[in-house]
């Protein structure tokens, strides 16, 4: 077995012959080879939805430019909980998923609002 580190900054590429292969197969042959894939196996409707909210989590801190430190104390949310959030160790429940909106569309009013003061 041959180990070897992948470098983000340059993917490996695949040859001529193997984009032709897999630009050939169907839909249902794309299916099928992932459900025989006993190590890696398609995510259930529901991994999908949990993954969906690990990724609105982190776009929404993202957006604003901090860490999760300074995002977790900037709108008063326990550190360890968006570090679960955006791992996806817990997921949000609507109170903080309906929070995380107010804070992508009107993050300058959350702030005022919670300001010391």
């Amino acid at each position: 077995m041959a180990r070897f580190t992948l470098d983000p900054n340059t993917p490996p590429e695949l040859t001529a012959a193997e984009r032709a292969r897999l630009e050939a197969l169907s839909d249902a042959e794309i299916t099928a080879g992932a459900l025989a894939d006993s190590d890696n196996p398609p995510l259930s409707a529901d991994e999908l939805r949990k993954l969906e909210a690990v990724r609105r989590v982190r776009a929404v801190r993202a957006r604003t430019g901090l860490s999760q430190t300074r995002f977790a104390q900037a709108y008063r949310i326990n550190v360890a909980r968006l570090r679960d959030l955006e791992q996806g160790r817990t997921q949000a429940d609507s109170a903080m998923m309906a929070y995380l909106t107010v804070i992508e569309r009107e993050p300058e009013a959350v702030r005022r609002a919670l300001a010391k003061g």
